[in-house]
């Protein structure tokens, strides 16, 4: 058996029956006989509830290299297996944008378009090209372009009718080289005008978003977690008149469907989460959509306590929280 606590920022100690490291293409074609799986990139969005059965192949392939390069833009190839920070260091370092919002976030680059990462009003599939990869059920190598990804709000094929059955390589980006900043978040604005910067470049914007980043989300290193347990919400916009006249003082973001988004970390927090401890779990004192393993808490600690979460929002407002972590 295989301890698991290694490869997951929640720390959990979960055991694992067979491991296969993934760092070459040459080794997927051993992987033909192999039909129940389970695909783990940098294990920092995922809970592990129980002891693993199925064998985990954990991806590894790195490198980095450029396909195409004109005066717009250029076409980036990166192995899964890249840390996924470092290489929007590499980007801003080539003077390459699209992805400097998305700094800090944690994980691998094969993982991010599998929860379509996305922070300050970017998300990878606004970048995304295709994706490089192995389909298990057929024994082939594929290749599937941002449609065929069906991405959405932390979702994409990868979590649903590919789930376990797609080993994502590669990665190609489209990355800018005449930048084009995303400045929607209030709060990116306010950190750079606190820096007296009014025409910032990307990477000042990066550095705010480092900033902003490591002020209300805590270090896996420090403190095991998985970043935001839970997704933001869309409501329609009767339910949102509703709660208004309620709670006037709730945030809330009309987008172009006509819905609303909702901050479930401002829910979770008028419902007294924020900061309280039961046992070995807890709601993160600086940001409460984080969950955070105090000790020793096990998966199934960790869960009870989302699902507590989800109850009391539920009962307050008769909304339903969604888990951004990937339970298994």
């Amino acid at each position: 058996m295989i301890s698991l606590k290694p490869y997951n920022s929640f720390g959990i100690e979960v055991q694992a029956h067979h491991v296969i490291h993934l760092h070459s293409l040459e080794l997927l074609e051993h992987l033909s006989d192999i039909r129940q799986t389970k695909i783990l990139g940098g294990g920092t969005n995922i809970l592990f509830t129980k002891d693993i059965i199925d064998p985990i192949i954990k991806v590894e392939m790195n490198g980095l290299e450029v396909l195409v390069e004109n005066e717009e833009d250029v076409l980036v190839r990166i192995g899964a297996g890249q840390n996924w920070h470092a290489t929007v260091m590499w980007a801003l370092d080539h003077n390459y944008g699209g992805i400097e919002n998305l700094s800090l976030i944690p994980g691998t680059v094969g993982a991010a378009p599998v929860q379509n990462i996305g922070a300050y009003g970017v998300e990878i599939k606004d970048v995304l090209e295709w994706i490089e990869g192995f389909d298990l059920e057929s024994s082939t190598f594929k290749k599937l372009n941002r449609a065929e990804c069906l991405m959405g709000y932390r979702d994409s094929i990868f979590k649903n009718s590919l789930k376990n059955k797609f080993i994502i390589t590669h990665v190609i980006l489209r990355l800018s080289k005449k930048h084009q900043l995303n400045l929607e978040y209030g709060i990116i604005k306010e950190v750079l005008l606190q820096k007296n910067i009014s025409y910032p470049n990307i990477r000042q914007i990066s550095e705010a978003v480092i900033q902003i980043r490591r002020s209300k989300l805590p270090d896996p290193n420090e403190i095991g977690n998985a970043g935001s347990f839970f997704k933001n919400v869309n409501i329609p916009e009767d339910q949102h008149h509703e709660l208004k006249s309620r709670f006037p003082q709730m945030p809330a973001y009309h987008l172009p469907d006509g819905t609303y988004k909702i901050a479930s970390g401002w829910l979770i927090e008028y419902c007294g989460w924020k900061g309280k401890r039961i046992g070995n779990v807890a709601c993160y004192e600086k940001q409460a959509l984080v969950i955070v393993n105090c000790g020793d808490a096990t998966g199934q600690e960790i869960l009870y306590f989302s699902q507590q979460v989800i109850d009391s929002v539920f009962q307050i407002f008769g909304i339903t929280l969604q888990p951004e972590v990937n339970i298994w």
